[in-house]
C-alpha cells in the first residue's frame, strides 16, 4: 500500500513538474531585451518618396466539408463529411479566425492581403503594412522585423491588421476547442514571409510623390452600429493618395475608417477580407453597377487600415446597408451587403479625392515610438497565455510586451493603437455610468485626437500588437450592478488584458503627443 502511494506520489510530482515546465515554457520571453523606442523629430521641408505593394497571403484549404445541420461546425458525429482534396486521407482543417470555435474554412471568396505603404523623407523611412487577419501580435510583429534585409533602409515598420473575422486564426482562440489552439505554423511563417516580400518590394517601388490627403467625416456614419453604451463612433473617413511627381500616375492610397470587417458575420464559412475586398477594389478599379461602371478608380495600391472599433463597432447583422445602386436595404448577412458596403465606401472615397483638402509637395517625418509593459489581469487571458493558446511570451510575471507610436508628416499626424480601442478615448465621449466597477470619473481625457497636432488625424487600430479591447476605467463593469440598466457584464471586459489597459495607453499617449509637438 504505502510502496502504491510513494509510486502514485512520484508520478504526481513529476506531472507537475512536467506541466510547470511546459506553462513556463509557453510564457517564455520570445525577445529577450527587445526595445523598439525611437524619437526622431524632424520639422524640415524634405522631398517626399512613397511606394506600395501587395502581396496575397492567401491560405490553401485543400478539403471541403458538408455541414449537415448548418450548425457552422465540423462534427462528424452529426454526420458532417469531408472531401479529401489532396488526397492524404485525412481532414485538413483551415480555422475561421471569429465569433465561435471548430468553424473550418469551406473555401476561398477571395484573396486576403499583406499590404504596405512606405514613407521616405531622406532621412527616415516608414513601413505601414495592414494584413487581411484578425490580430497579430507583437511577438510576431518583431519577428517580421528581425527578417527584414537590413538593406532597406527601414527606421520603423507598422504591421497593423484590418481584424476580418472571415480569415485564418493567427492568434490561437478559434481552433478546434477553446484548448486547442486555431494556429497553423506553416501558414504563420507563410504570413511572415509575405509581409516582408510586402515591404521589400514597397521598398523597390518608392518613387518621388505627393501626398493629398482628404477626409469625409460624416458619410459613412450610417454604416456603422455601436453595440455598447455610450455610442461614440470612429465613423470619419480619412485618406492619403499617393502620387507620382514625375508621371502624375497614382502609386497608391491609404484608407482610414473604424468598423469589425466581419459584416459577412458568423455562417460564411469562405475565407475573406470581407467589406475592405470590396472597398478596395472600388478604389483601385473604380465601382461598376453590372458591366457599367459608375466611377473610374484612382490605380495603385490601396491599403486599408482599421480604426477604433472597441464599443464594439460592427455592420450588426440586425444593421441593413443599402445598395448604392438599387436602393434595396439589405439586413441579412452576405456577399452582397458586404459588396454594397464596399460600394458606399468607395464611392464616398473617390468623391473626396477628387477634391482634396490640401497637397502635400514636401513635409519631414517626425516618429515617437515607446515599448510598453502591460499587466495581464483577465483570468482567461492568463489561463490561455500559460497553456500556448494566445501563443505570445510574457516580459516579467503575467505581464506582456506592447508598443505604441506616433508620427507626423507635415499636417498628418498618426497614432497606432495596439489593440481595439474604444472610440470615446479618441473622439471623446468617455461616461462614467452608475455603477462603474471603480465609482470614479473619466481618467482617458483629453481625447487621443484632441492631442493630435496637425490637421489630419489617423487613428490606426491593431497595430503592431492585438491585445483585445481597450475599455475606459471608468465604464469597466464585471460586478452588479451593471452600468446603463444591463442584466449582466458587457463582452468587451471578456476580451481586454484588464481595467489598467486604458489608462496606461492614454498617459503614455499624452507624453509621446507632447514631445512630437516639440
Amino acid at each position: 500500500m504505502k510502496k502504491g502511494l510513494k509510486i502514485f506520489g512520484g508520478i504526481l510530482i513529476l506531472a507537475l513538474v512536467g506541466i510547470s515546465f511546459w506553462c513556463s515554457s509557453n510564457m517564455k520571453d520570445r525577445h529577450p531585451g527587445y526595445n523598439a523606442d525611437l524619437k526622431i523629430l524632424n520639422n524640415s521641408s524634405s522631398e517626399l518618396n512613397a511606394g506600395f505593394a501587395a502581396v496575397a497571403i492567401t491560405p490553401e484549404v485543400p478539403d471541403r466539408w458538408e455541414d449537415k445541420n448548418n450548425d457552422g461546425k465540423y462534427k462528424p458525429k452529426d454526420g458532417d463529411s469531408f472531401t479529401d482534396g489532396n488526397n492524404n486521407g485525412k481532414f485538413d482543417p483551415v480555422w475561421i479566425a471569429g465569433f465561435s470555435n471548430n468553424k473550418p474554412a469551406n473555401g476561398v471568396h477571395d484573396d486576403t492581403w499583406a499590404r504596405t505603404m512606405v514613407m521616405d523623407d531622406g532621412k527616415t523611412r516608414v513601413a505601414i503594412v495592414v494584413l487581411d487577419v484578425i490580430g497579430f501580435m507583437h511577438d510576431d510583429v518583431v519577428d517580421v522585423r528581425k527578417m527584414l534585409p537590413a538593406d532597406l533602409g527601414l527606421t520603423y515598420t507598422i504591421v497593423a491588421s484590418t481584424h476580418t473575422h472571415e480569415g485564418p486564426d493567427l492568434m490561437g482562440m478559434w481552433g478546434k476547442s477553446p484548448l486547442r489552439s486555431g494556429v497553423a505554423p506553416e501558414y504563420m511563417q507563410f504570413v511572415k514571409e509575405q509581409t516582408v516580400k510586402s515591404v521589400v518590394t514597397a521598398v523597390e517601388n518608392l518613387r518621388p510623390a505627393q501626398l493629398e490627403i482628404s477626409q469625409d467625416l460624416t458619410g459613412a456614419a450610417s454604416q456603422v452600429k455601436d453595440t455598447r453604451k455610450p455610442e461614440v463612433f470612429d465613423s470619419g473617413l480619412r485618406f492619403i493618395k499617393a502620387v507620382d511627381k514625375e508621371s502624375g500616375a497614382t502609386l497608391g492610397s491609404l484608407l482610414s475608417w473604424g468598423n469589425h470587417p466581419e459584416t459577412l458575420w458568423s455562417g460564411n464559412l469562405l475565407v475573406s477580407s470581407d467589406f475592405p475586398h470590396f472597398f478596395r477594389e472600388g478604389v483601385e478599379k473604380g465601382v461598376s453597377n453590372g458591366d457599367s461602371l459608375v466611377k473610374q478608380g484612382i490605380g495603385g495600391v490601396a491599403v486599408f487600415a482599421n480604426g477604433a472599433v472597441g464599443g464594439l463597432m460592427c455592420t450588426h447583422r440586425s444593421h441593413p446597408i443599402t445598395d448604392p445602386f438599387t436602393g434595396e436595404e439589405l439586413l441579412e448577412p452576405s456577399f452582397e451587403k458586404a459588396a454594397a458596403q464596399g460600394n458606399q465606401l468607395s464611392l464616398l472615397a473617390l468623391d473626396a479625392m477628387e477634391k482634396p483638402a490640401e497637397v502635400i509637395e514636401t513635409a519631414g517625418i517626425s516618429l515617437v515610438v515607446r515599448t510598453l509593459q502591460l499587466p495581464i489581469k483577465n483570468k482567461l487571458f492568463k489561463l490561455a497565455t500559460a497553456i500556448g493558446i494566445l501563443n505570445r511570451g510574457t516580459w516579467g510575471w503575467m505581464k506582456m510586451r506592447t508598443e505604441l507610436a506616433v508620427l507626423k508628416i507635415g499636417p498628418i499626424s498618426l497614432v497606432t493603437i495596439p489593440g481595439e480601442i474604444y472610440p470615446e478615448i479618441v473622439n471623446g465621449g468617455v461616461e462614467a455610468p452608475e455603477g462603474n466597477d471603480f465609482g470614479i470619473e473619466p481618467v482617458e481625457v483629453p481625447p487621443v485626437r484632441e492631442m493630435m497636432p496637425g490637421k489630419y488625424k489617423f487613428v490606426i487600430g491593431l497595430a503592431n500588437d492585438e491585445i483585445g479591447y481597450i475599455v475606459p476605467k471608468s465604464q469597466w463593469d464585471v460586478k452588479a450592478p451593471f452600468t446603463y440598466g444591463r442584466d449582466s457584464s458587457p463582452y468587451g471586459e471578456e476580451n481586454s488584458p484588464g481595467p489598467e489597459t486604458a489608462p496606461v495607453l492614454h498617459s503614455n499617449l499624452m507624453e509621446m503627443l507632447k514631445e512630437l509637438g516639440e
